[in-house]
């Protein structure tokens, strides 16, 4: 983008994520293995020298042009203004200090970022909770970038754990089939038809879903406001990712269908348990997809590059899938989750809803404003029951200077919704957080059921003769 006066210009999603009605951030959690010794002068210069060069917009904020319109201005950073260190009671239980932890976390979630200073902040805490010796907290806003590049960033500042001087790998994502375009003049047609019919309809139903349909009241949806400046709990699971490969083995679907497929029926056995006639109740959860098309993570130079395929900013898109049903199905097996969802994001793939949807964003900021385009992103989350986000980790051990990380996460914050989803692949397995409002939704029994369901998945896939 052309920098003009010193100022670059920010992009439609970073004015719409930054706005009166919306303010979206996401949280990098990292939980050491060893207690964390790093002190303020070694933090400092961490940030400096590793941190802000990763991109100019952790040294910006953002403003306002002559002509109304937001940019990106330069300015000097004060990195004692970004750095937080919370003081709990002392020799307490590591399960005393999970509830100090817990409430912290959902204290700065809460917590609005200065427009007067760089949007990202960064919390250490020193206390060991019964997951880790220590944890560290990025909590960076939307419109700096999307999850891919904001976890991109955060990377960047990890090495290996075993070996400093090698690069990271990243578990391989298999490239869509390219269709074949070879046989008669009526299959052609045939398949620019259903492209055709499928991107009108996907666009005709995410606009309704955006407007006038919203999802019915659930024991996972509130349909109040404000909800999201209300406090969240965290429920986090951890599954092998080799048995999320098998039962894809097993299926003939991908990881993302299986985890999906997972994710949806624990979510039905949870609101079946809290209210039976909820498993019929129409519900809908937003699958946030990454447009770069890539087969992982590139580095923050190449994502910098003006003529890469995947440069920084916000490149992410969602899906609109409904939730199955327990009545939908005429037998009781599990799998019907995973196929259901293999089946209706792979033709949602395969269209260019997101596209047009993209694009209509657009319109109405030209039209109207980017207030009234974040409007009409706050009444399509809104709308809908919850929200899925995944991203892909490391496979080895990663460390942030030499403190080796046992576990990391990511949370996401400022969505108008009762519950969120987040995924995040590392060292061989899958880490799911589910980001609940407090007292809205019992946290232990989401993980329970949750846990149970992929139980339930794996061993109706095991019954499945080779």
């Amino acid at each position: 983008m052309e920098v003009k006066e010193g100022l670059e210009p920010a992009s439609p999603r970073a004015q719409y994520f930054n706005s009166s009605v919306l303010s979206v951030f996401i949280m990098g959690v990292m939980e050491t293995e060893v207690p964390i010794t790093i002190n303020d002068a070694r933090t400092m210069s961490l940030l400096k020298d590793v941190f802000l060069p990763i991109n100019p917009r952790f040294s910006s904020i953002m403003v306002k042009d002559r002509k109304g319109e937001k940019q990106w201005k330069r300015i000097e950073v004060k990195l004692e203004e970004h750095v937080n260190i919370p003081i709990f009671p002392t020799d307490l239980s590591p399960t005393s200090y999970d509830e100090y932890l817990e409430e912290y976390i959902s204290k700065i979630a809460m917590e609005q970022f200065s427009q007067n200073k760089p949007l990202w902040e960064i919390h250490i805490v020193k206390y060991p909770t019964s997951n880790a010796a220590g944890t560290i907290i990025f909590k960076l806003h939307n419109a700096l970038g999307d999850g891919y590049s904001l976890m991109g960033a955060l990377l960047s500042c990890l090495q290996r754990a075993d070996n400093p001087s090698l690069p990271l790998t990243f578990p391989s994502r298999q490239q869509s089939e390219i269709k074949s375009y070879r046989g008669s003049v009526y299959r052609r047609v045939s398949e620019h038809f259903s492209l055709i019919f499928n991107s009108l309809s996907d666009f005709g139903w995410s606009m309704l879903k955006s407007t006038l349909i919203e999802d019915d009241r659930s024991p996972i949806r509130s349909g109040d406001e404000g909800v999201e400046c209300r406090p969240t709990m965290v429920a986090s699971m951890i599954f092998s990712l080799d048995r999320i490969k098998h039962i894809k083995a097993k299926l003939g679907v991908t990881k993302n269908d299986v985890i999906t497929g997972i994710i949806f029926l624990g979510t039905r056995l949870c609101m079946q348990e809290i209210s039976y006639k909820s498993s019929e109740s129409q519900s809908t959860a937003l699958v946030l997809l990454n447009t770069r098309m890539m087969t992982g993570y590139k580095s923050i130079e190449e994502m910098l590059k003006p003529n890469s395929k995947g440069p920084w900013g916000n490149r992410s898109t969602f899906l609109h899938v409904p939730m199955p049903k327990f009545k939908d199905h005429r037998s009781s097996n599990p799998l019907e989750f995973v196929w259901t969802a293999s089946k209706i994001i792979k033709k949602k793939k395969s269209s260019l809803g997101f596209y047009l949807t993209g694009r209509l964003l657009e319109i109405v900021k030209k039209l109207r404003g980017p207030e009234a385009a974040a409007r009409f992103m706050h009444r399509t989350m809104r709308n809908s029951s919850m929200m899925i986000s995944h991203v892909i980790g490391p496979e080895e051990k990663v460390a942030l200077d030499n403190h080796p990380i046992k576990s990391l996460y990511f949370l996401g914050g400022g969505l108008p919704q009762n519950l969120l989803i987040t995924i995040v692949s590392y060292m061989g397995n899958l880490r799911v957080s589910a980001i609940i409002e407090k007292g809205f939704l019992d946290a232990q029994k989401f993980k329970s059921c949750m846990e149970n369901a992929f139980e339930i998945i794996l061993k109706a896939a095991d019954e499945i003769p080779i």
